[in-house]
């Protein structure tokens, strides 16, 4: 036997197991190699379908994301201006209430320092009229000395209040 040349009975044999063979593979191994190749195919499609739907999302959550940071810092800069008009609403009431407490401040101050004045006036009217009798009563008493004159000066002022009373009734 020679490998090379093979005898017509070895072919004959050959043919024959491999016909077989052949239809038993087209028969029943063929259907479910193509099945697993169409499954697998199908399953790839699948993925790949799956992998782009997976792409579209990421793109939706990325373009969603890019929104929601832009939402977010516009938010951010309207706090931030509503906070310093805020700020410079307090600072200016602040200021007016401190420009009010030191005006009511001053007006009291002023009260008091007329008050005082006032006081310091009457003191110094009442210390001046004390003085004035003082001064008066001694003037008076040196002068009036003597009986006669006293007299004199109680019966003038007694004439100088009747002639006072005499219109008023």
């Amino acid at each position: 036997m020679n490998l090379i040349t093979p005898d017509s009975g070895l072919l004959f044999w050959m043919v024959l197991i491999f016909g077989i063979v052949f239809f038993i593979l087209a028969k029943w191994g063929f259907p479910i190699i193509t099945q697993a190749v169409e499954e697998r195919s199908a399953s790839i499609s699948d993925s790949l379908r799956q992998a782009e739907q997976a792409r579209a999302q990421l793109s939706d959550l990325a373009k969603e994301q890019q929104e929601m940071i832009a939402q977010t810092r516009a938010e951010q800069g309207q706090i931030l201006r509503e906070a310093a008009k805020a700020r410079e609403e307090i600072l200016e009431k602040a200021r007016t209430d401190a420009r009010e407490e030191t005006a009511r401040m001053i007006a009291d101050a002023k009260a008091q320092i007329e008050r005082e004045r006032e006081s310091a006036l009457r003191d110094v009217r009442r210390e001046v009229a004390l003085l004035s009798v003082e001064v008066a009563e001694k003037v008076l008493r040196k002068e009036l000395s003597s009986s006669p004159e006293q007299v004199a000066l109680i019966d003038r002022l007694a004439d100088e209040t009747a002639k006072t009373d005499k219109p008023s009734n």
